[in-house]
């Protein structure tokens, strides 16, 4: 028998088969095994290929919302337009050097009312103007104030400020004539009785409305005549405030047609215990001519001569609860005294016309202010002559 090595003897061919069916049953298991493992990660990727699908369906995170834009804050103009529900409302803006004056509303097509007159350390406020280069030349025509109804576009306007000097306002010199009518008649003839010099014909009004609305005069208001007599305010020598006395019923028929013909803004002196009608134009102010003291007292003299404080404050307390306006009075048949100034001080009243002639001027009297009285008879040559 052949040997194989020291001590080995080849082996049998029963055993030859037994080693190789032990080697096959292994591949087999091994086969299986591998099979198994091919299987399992067959299943682990279609169980990857699942979940990925599953993934899939599951909405990503959404990305945090783009915050709102800051709203733009409004400005001052806007707050107040916002504020009210008047479609006829005006945010009136002030411009000018050394302005600071906050908006404030006014009313499309009414007068404007209550506009500031600024302060500025070694200058005199000269007025409200349309646009900066008529407030460089101070253009009569172009300055607004309370005698000039409110225009605006897209509900809204800016008035331009204007300065001088107290040497420019002093050097101006103006005189500011306080032209005071009575009754009114149609009869060029005029009227006859006693009272006849009060009685101006319509027609000669007509013609001095005329000249007033179309020879460049500016017409103050109460507040700013207060403030040129104070000096805080320059007035052009070319201007004119436009008064009647009593509220007489031709004053209603005749006269207020013509102011409204040339929209000339004038004050009605009333006698609020005689009538107290609403004001019959725009241009028309209302002011007071006292409660009822428009009566003689016992000297004769103006009732208001001979009454005491208590009883001027309260006559003209309820003045006001007429008109709702306290600023001007016109002296009953022009008579006062220091009585009847303290009465109106105390009462609230800043400024008094009597019936003395001439003109306002920077430091006035401001209970005491002169007068232009027009009479029957006084044409557009009487007029020209008094008040240029």
């Amino acid at each position: 028998m052949a040997t194989f090595g020291t001590g080995s003897t080849r082996p049998s061919a029963r055993v030859r088969r037994r080693r190789l069916f032990a080697g096959i049953a292994g591949a087999v298991v091994v086969l299986a095994v591998i099979g198994g493992t091919v299987a399992a990660i067959g299943f682990a990727q279609a169980g990857s290929d699942a979940d990925a699908d599953e993934s899939d369906a599951v909405p990503a995170a959404s990305e945090p919302p783009t915050p709102s834009p800051t709203p733009t804050p409004l400005t001052a103009e806007e707050q107040l337009l916002a504020a009210t529900t008047d479609p006829a409302a005006c945010a009136v803006s002030f411009a000018g050097d050394g302005i600071s004056d906050a908006p404030m509303l006014q009313t499309q097509g009414a007068l404007y009312t209550g506009l500031p007159i600024p302060t500025r350390d070694g200058l005199v406020f000269a007025g409200w103007y349309a646009t900066p280069a008529d407030a460089a030349s101070l253009a009569i025509p172009a300055r607004i104030n309370g005698s000039e109804p409110v225009v605006c576009t897209d509900r809204r306007v800016t008035l331009h400020g204007a300065w001088v000097s107290p040497e420019q306002n002093a050097a101006e010199d103006a005189r500011i004539p306080i032209l005071m009518y009575h009754q009114f008649t149609a009869n060029p003839e005029g009227e006859s009785g006693w009272l006849r010099g009060n009685y101006a014909f319509i027609g000669d009004f007509d013609a001095h409305l005329n000249h007033i609305a179309t020879t460049g005069f500016y017409l103050p208001t109460w507040d700013e005549l207060s403030a040129f007599i104070d000096g805080r305010l320059f007035l052009p020598t070319h201007s004119v405030i436009v008064t009647d006395d009593d509220a007489d019923q031709s004053w209603f028929d005749l006269a207020v047609p013509v102011v409204d013909k040339y929209k000339v803004l004038s004050t009605s002196f009333m006698i609020t215990a005689w009538r107290q009608d609403p004001a019959p134009s725009p241009y028309v102010l209302r002011r007071s001519h006292t409660h009822d003291m428009h009566r003689a007292g016992a000297n004769g003299d103006g009732l208001i001569t001979n009454l005491g404080v208590p009883e001027i404050v309260a006559d003209m307390e309820a003045s006001y609860g007429v008109l709702g306006v306290k600023e001007i009075v016109a002296y009953p048949f022009g008579h006062y005294n220091d009585t009847a100034k303290e009465g109106l001080r105390q009462a609230g009243w800043e400024m008094a016309r009597t019936i003395e002639p001439g003109y306002v001027t920077i430091g006035a009297d401001k209970l005491a202010l002169p007068t232009i009285r027009i009479n029957y008879g006084m044409g557009l040559d009487a007029l020209i002559n008094l008040i240029g």
